[in-house]
């Protein structure tokens, strides 16, 4: 069986943070983005992973950079860990590994709902709004939105939401508004592929960075199972909760958990490690018409 890979040490680059899932290095003038198969939910790290997780993952977001580079820039090189010198890695590092430019990260997590669930439910519920935009009564848990909703949050080890306004006194009215757009027309071209695949995006979350000359560019991960809200469409009934393409599996087992909510996070059994993984491996195969094939030294793409 793989083995999950919860942590990477890369010896002779500089570790700048290890996140919830992801391991940042630093080499030259470039940034590693590395993938691990650690699992986060409700903000906290979970005691095992789930092995090929990064690799899918990474997967995703690269055809999601390649489908979006007509409509955004992003921030990748295009070079490989040969072209670094780090080809030695390649056992932990290649397929799970981002190589990027450096660039300043805009500070707001910008997220797009173009269906009414999750916390934009429960706030809909309780004032009629989601993140103070008004929307019409008699909504449904899971309904589709009038129009895809851009509600911003801070970017913080527990994010906040805030409205358009606070955005804008943080970031730069301009900026926002370019940005604002931007997640919006991403969200409705993604949205419309996937749905051709069988797929609704009823959620998710961009990142943007800037360089030195303030041209924007889309970074960090794009319409992943970790960033977003899938829905097979085959299967969408509104009034309910969904069934997930995504990590909503993990969620529910632990929402069944005497479990506080905060470190350490619990084990996973193996049953819903291999649910997860399997409703991760659709996603991929659905949007690339691709084949993930799992072997003794790790998940391979073809």
């Amino acid at each position: 069986m793989t083995k999950a890979v919860l942590e990477t040490n890369v010896q002779g680059v500089n570790k700048l943070h290890s996140g919830k899932v992801r391991d940042l290095y630093e080499t030259q003038d470039r940034l590693l983005l590395v993938a691990t198969d650690r699992v986060s939910a409700f903000d906290v790290i979970l005691g095992n992973g789930i092995a090929d997780k990064g690799k899918i993952l990474t997967a995703v977001s690269l055809f999601w950079f390649d489908f979006f580079k007509d409509l955004v820039p992003n921030h990748l090189t295009g070079e490989s860990l040969k072209d670094l010198g780090l080809e030695s890695y390649g056992d932990v590092l290649e397929g799970r590994t981002v190589i990027c430019k450096k660039m300043k990260v805009i500070p707001a997590e910008c997220i797009v709902r173009g269906y009414l669930t999750g916390s934009g439910f429960k706030d809909y519920k309780r004032t009629g709004q989601v993140c103070g935009i008004t929307l019409p009564e008699g909504l449904k848990n899971s309904d589709k939105l009038p129009e895809p909703l851009f509600t911003p949050s801070t970017k913080a080890e527990k994010d906040e939401n805030i409205d358009f306004q606070s955005m804008c006194d943080i970031v730069g009215e301009e900026k926002s508004e370019k940005i604002k757009q931007l997640s919006l027309e991403i969200y409705k071209k993604g949205a419309e592929f996937a749905k051709s695949k069988g797929i609704i995006i009823a959620d998710t979350k961009f990142e943007f960075g800037e360089d030195e000359e303030g041209n924007i560019f889309l970074i960090d991960e794009v319409l992943t199972m970790d960033s977003s809200r899938f829905w097979p469409l085959d299967e969408y009934e509104p009034g309910r909760e969904q069934n997930s393409f995504d990590k909503q599996i993990v969620r529910n087992f632990l929402e069944t958990l005497e479990w506080d909510k905060t470190p350490p996070g619990p084990l996973l059994p193996q049953d819903i490690i291999d649910r997860t993984k399997a409703r991760y491996c659709e996603v991929y195969e659905r949007l690339t018409g691709k084949t993930f094939v799992t072997t003794q030294v790790g998940g391979q793409l073809s």
